[in-house]
């Protein structure tokens, strides 16, 4: 039996210290929620984990590019809506001004009426989108991945093409002063519908491009953000009943070191 070194208190204590360490770590992850507190719990998980991390950041960005893209062209495609019922009105101005039973002040009235569709739709040439013009020859480059390599380009609607000013303008097919007049009128406006037709079936099919590309990057933004949970969300039940038992080895640790330090004093009965 010796004095100086208590072998021991000495083992005690550094089991103590572990159990002490390992339940601090325990509740650090409890309270973070993270099983991967600093990088030396899992340093090639940590790395891993940081690269998801930034790829559902990207993908996130990527989905809000796409849904902007989408509110873009839903815009352009309710004023077309409008540019729609204005050059179907404009074709049933020109077909009525062809009747030889109206006077020339009766026509003249369609003519103002026509003119002042004319110029509605030429408005809507100047329409923009968050500063963003919605109508003109340049179609739009639409992230859809996370990587930026891959991009959708929109089909443009360009408002100031010629087929619709021929309607818009200033030529021969915007006015209906005259019999001929309106027939020329009514050429240029049946031109201008079947220009907005492409124009507006080309939208549909950019909608359907934009839909599914958005959900097959929030499908790949799930499928990411699920892998990574496996790496560094922790488990709260195991982890809970892991916390229990170190609880109970710091409390019973405490006690032992307590006991290792007492056990010397038995020499003093020897020297007594």
């Amino acid at each position: 039996m010796v004095i100086n070194t208590n072998i021991t208190a000495q083992s005690s204590s550094d089991l103590l210290a572990t159990s002490s360490a390992n339940l601090a770590k325990s509740l650090q992850r409890l309270s973070s929620g993270s099983k991967i507190v600093s990088p030396d719990d899992d340093a090639a998980g940590l790395a891993v984990s940081m690269k998801f991390d930034a790829q559902s950041k990207r993908l996130g960005a990527a989905t809000t590019n796409i849904s902007n893209a989408i509110s873009f062209t839903k815009t352009q495609d309710g004023y077309l809506g409008q540019v729609a019922k204005a050059l179907t009105r404009m074709s049933e101005l020109a077909i009525s001004a062809q009747d030889a039973t109206k006077a020339t002040s009766d026509k003249s009235l369609y003519n103002e009426e026509f003119k002042q569709l004319a110029a509605y739709v030429k408005d809507i040439e100047s329409k923009e989108f968050n500063g963003v013009s919605l109508f003109n020859s340049t179609g739009k480059a639409v992230t859809v991945d996370d990587s930026a390599t891959n991009n959708f380009t929109m089909a443009a609607v360009n408002i100031g093409g010629s087929n619709y000013t021929a309607v818009t303008g200033t030529g021969s097919g915007t006015t209906l002063d005259l019999t001929t007049a309106a027939s020329t009128a009514l050429t240029a406006v049946k031109g201008a519908i079947t220009q907005l037709a492409t124009d507006r079936s080309s939208e549909g099919a950019n909608l359907t491009r934009l839909n599914y590309s958005k959900d097959q990057l929030t499908v790949q933004k799930t499928n990411i953000d699920a892998a990574n949970s496996v790496i560094k969300d922790v488990d709260v039940a195991t982890e809970s009943t892991n916390f229990a038992k170190l609880n109970i080895l710091v409390q019973s640790g405490t006690a032992m070191l307590a006991q290792a330090n007492v056990q010397g004093q038995s020499v003093l009965r020897l020297l007594g």
